[in-house]
């Protein structure tokens, strides 16, 4: 009897579909919508790679170079086949290989792939949805796929059939590249590894009070001085400095290098320039820019300034949509970042200019919000408005809600997840990125080696990727405030990271739990079974040279 009963569980829990009862074959990260294993596997090495004809020419180029690879390392050709079209592959099973075939009734990142011993059917309907697609593919065969050089490699996928779509449109992650510099090599690097993820959004923290990173012709000293910094502080004593010239920027040329390789991968820029606060950068190259005149200067250490840009005066925002004007031509994605974050209110109650404007305006205290508050309110929707002109939306740190924040704007929401919920009940799109989940830069354990700003400032919790695995962002939310939250978005702040090799400590494993928060269902995920399928991610990112912390 108690045999009987141990084998009708075992039944039960097979029929169930247990997430953890999948064989290591399926080790997908994200974990896919829906994933139905079967038996057998599909020969990949030497098979032929059919394409709809319909199928538009930078997916085609995305699917041969699927092809090549597949090519190198297994040491057998698979060519791209004369084109077939979606009816005759339908009623033609006996087409063997890869079909790619384009599916208009797929919705725009959505894609199915269906494996069987005689072919490897994938359906989308664009781009990312291909792109996505071949991601997956590449998961589900040996990791040899991922090595760039020719080899002899055995290269089979194992049958099931997968449809799949995200469960949020924003997927992000952001890089501060003004606290430490990265070049266009690292920057790629780093899209390299989101997008194998399925991050769609790549948030660029281009400006801060430690240095200012993009190049802006109508204002050349933002990058003869604003990009350079006499020293940076490199322990937790905020009093201390290198002593060590440290900078770099980014031309508008390399910018557009970085736009267009993300686009390839399926990834939009976001840029930030972050405003009111936060902008020594910019004052230390134009001292008119402030509140006093200057001098000011790049800071060398981590922390707030208390200096920011003088509202009360035109030319300020004269400056303002020059940058604007110049950056837009460099990003064409539809969201332009402002910040708003960390504004200390302390220069402008004691500028006599901005107290003028206050006056002005008719701003005062009240109703939770003071009226230097409210002076920011007016910059942002300034702000706003302009960038509106250019068919940009602003997002902006939930800050920005603070006194009363113009329609169409998006919060992204870091201290918690209450901004965010305040925020969506009021009609506001969000993005949740609280930091107690989604900061990247914190520690991951007691014993992590790596120095953090959050441990550096008497944190005592820790931060890893199980307990990013647990958040849910949805938490909290009725439904029609849950149909306002857009997505999620894990941030790299880099006061004390310094190169590669520290990112991508930090980063890896949980990107891969932050990219199952942001695309896979919720009723999907299961901590057991993610730990199973990082641990053999880990063997991808030795082959492509990450580093990582283990589990």
């Amino acid at each position: 009897m108690k045999l009987l009963s141990l084998a009708a569980a075992i039944l039960a829990a097979l029929i169930c579909g247990n997430v953890s009862a999948q064989p290591q074959a399926y080790n997908i990260i994200p974990e896919p919508a829906s994933l139905v294993p079967a038996k057998g596997s599909f020969k990949a090495a030497g098979a032929a790679v059919n394409c709809d004809p319909s199928i538009d020419a930078a997916t085609l180029d995305l699917i041969r170079k699927f092809a090549t690879r597949l090519s190198l390392v297994s040491g057998r050709n698979s060519s791209m086949a004369t084109p077939v079209g979606i009816e005759q592959t339908l009623a033609n099973s006996s087409v063997k290989g890869f079909l790619f075939l384009n599916d208009p009734s797929l919705a725009d990142e959505e894609y199915s792939i269906d494996v069987t011993p005689k072919n490897v059917t994938v359906k989308a309907s664009s781009y990312n949805g291909f792109s996505y697609a071949i991601a997956t593919l590449k998961q589900l065969l040996p990791a040899e796929i991922y090595i760039a050089k020719a080899g002899t490699a055995k290269m089979t996928i194992p049958c099931c059939s997968i449809k799949d779509r995200p469960r949020f449109g924003y997927r992000g992650v952001e890089l501060d590249c003004a606290r430490h510099f990265f070049g266009v090599g690292q920057v790629k690097r780093f899209l390299d590894v989101i997008a194998m993820y399925k991050v769609n959004r790549f948030h660029w923290h281009l400006t801060d009070d430690q240095g200012w990173r993009v190049e802006i012709k109508k204002y050349p000293l933002l990058t003869e001085i604003g990009a350079f910094r006499s020293g940076t502080q490199s322990t937790y004593d905020r009093r201390q400095n290198d002593g060590i010239r440290y900078g770099g920027y980014y031309t508008q040329d390399q910018i557009k290098e970085v736009v267009e390789y993300a686009g390839k991968l399926g990834i939009t820029v976001i840029p930030e320039l972050d405003l009111p606060g936060h902008m020594l950068g910019a004052m230390a190259a134009y001292p008119w820019l402030g509140c006093t005149g200057g001098p000011y200067e790049v800071w060398t250490k981590w922390g707030v300034s208390d200096q920011v840009l003088c509202v009360g005066k035109e030319t300020t925002f004269g400056f303002l949509f020059d940058v604007l004007d110049e950056m837009c031509e460099l990003f064409p994605g539809e969201y332009f970042h402002i910040g708003g974050d960390e504004c200390p209110k302390k220069a402008w109650e004691q500028c006599p200019v901005c107290q003028a404007k206050i006056a002005e305006l008719g701003l005062t205290d009240g109703d939770g919000a003071t009226k230097e508050q409210r002076l920011q309110n007016y910059v942002t929707k300034r702000v706003q408005d302009y960038l509106s002109l250019k068919g940009k939306k602003i997002i902006g740190w939930d800050e920005v809600l603070e006194g009363e924040l113009a329609e169409g704007a998006t919060v992204m929401s870091w201290r918690g997840t209450k901004g965010g919920i305040k925020a969506s009940g009021m009609g506001f799109d969000v993005i949740m990125s609280p930091t107690d989940y989604c900061y990247l830069d914190y520690k991951q354990g007691e014993d992590d080696r790596q120095n953090t700003i959050g441990a550096g400032y008497a944190r005592t919790k820790f931060y890893d990727a199980k307990n990013l695995y647990g958040f849910e962002p949805l938490e909290g939310l009725d439904e029609k405030s849950a149909s306002h939250i857009l997505g999620v978005q894990g941030n790299m702040w880099t006061e004390f990271i310094r190169n590669n090799h520290e990112v991508d400590y930090m980063l890896i494993p949980r990107l891969f739990a932050l990219s199952e928060v942001q695309w896979s269902p919720k009723e999907s995920r299961n901590y057991d079974r993610f730990v199973e399928k990082a641990r053999a991610h880990f063997k991808i990112m030795d082959i492509l040279g990450y580093d990582y912390k283990p589990l």
